[in-house]
């Protein structure tokens, strides 16, 4: 085992009390707009369901992608599941991810021409341990999509391209929660759905996570979803953040 595989295994150990810790960190870009953020100190316990609040250009979706490993911060350090981040290479993190994260993207990123079913059951080729974990992949993927609302032929027959945006969305949360893996991250999920849609979703994304003992972060703008969590708290008080120039960034 080399000096990255050992690292992605140190969160496995049952050690780590933090599913989520992020220290002195500080994320920057710049372009026509420069944005800049600093997260202190996060933590989210391991099993932990978290409620992040936070409006448009708070800087939510840049969070998550520091928290997913997608960009890296100028300094600080960000831990997840027991794992520093900073200490794996990009080709590692990427494999972390797979493994250990179930993500459902603000804008969803299906293949479009892929069925449903096709982009349900992708992460598990790139995640042997989350693959171990299911004994019948497309079953379980017809279970999760069942859950969500959606029919078994057009999760098996239609193209994504041919799926409604709330469709989709379902679709999306579908793929992040396959194979258990032990941390869930969603940005504005619900965004695209009806309220009964939406009590469907945290209905499934509820006793999903519970059942696998997973960690779940997600952040939203509405406040009305915010009573199913363990905690809440507002983005403004966790992440500092500022601009220059016209627009608005993260």
């Amino acid at each position: 085992m080399d000096g990255e595989d050992a690292a992605m295994a140190g969160g496995t150990s049952g050690q780590a009390e933090q599913a989520i810790r992020l220290r002195d960190l500080q994320f920057s870009w710049s372009g026509r707009t420069s944005f800049r953020m600093e997260v202190p100190d996060l933590r989210v316990a391991r099993g932990e369901k978290v409620f992040l609040l936070g409006e448009s250009g708070s800087g939510k979706s840049t969070l998550l992608s520091l928290i997913c490993g997608i960009n890296a911060p100028q300094r600080g350090t960000v831990e997840v599941d027991g794992t520093a981040l900073g200490s794996l290479s990009a080709a590692a993190r990427d494999r972390f991810r797979a493994e250990r994260i179930g993500v459902i993207f603000q804008m969803f990123n299906l293949l479009p021409y892929a069925s449903p079913l096709e982009n349900i059951l992708l992460p598990l080729s790139f995640a042997k341990a989350r693959r171990a974990r299911v004994a019948d992949p497309r079953a379980e993927a017809l279970r999760l999509t069942a859950g969500l609302g959606l029919d078994a032929d057009l999760v098996c027959g239609a193209r994504a391209s041919e799926l409604s945006i709330g469709q989709q969305q379902r679709v999306a949360a579908a793929r992040a929660l396959i194979g258990g893996p032990a941390l869930i991250v969603a940005d504005e999920p619900t965004s695209a759905l009806d309220a009964a849609r939406q009590g469907d979703f945290l209905d499934l994304l509820m006793q999903q996570t519970e059942a696998e003992g997973a960690t779940l972060l997600m952040v939203s703008h509405d406040a009305r979803l915010a009573e199913r969590f363990d905690r809440v708290m507002d983005l403004s008080q966790v992440v500092l953040t500022s601009r220059e120039g016209p627009g608005a960034g993260g």
